[in-house]
């Protein structure tokens, strides 16, 4: 079990982390892209449901 912790350990060590810019950016990427894929699919919901009523 020691030599796990002591593995996990040295891997994290070599983990590269991001920098705040970056975080900060793939974090709007992220916001972004649910805001126009939410759109998107609201869009169609509302075009299916109006096409409904007017069958």
């Amino acid at each position: 079990m020691i030599k796990f912790f002591k593995s996990v350990a040295h891997e994290m060590k070599l983990v590269t982390w991001p920098t705040a810019k970056q975080n900060r950016h793939d974090t709007m990427t992220v916001i972004t892209s649910s805001i126009l894929f939410a759109a998107y699919l609201g869009a169609l919901d509302w075009l299916f449901n109006w096409l409904t009523q007017k069958m």
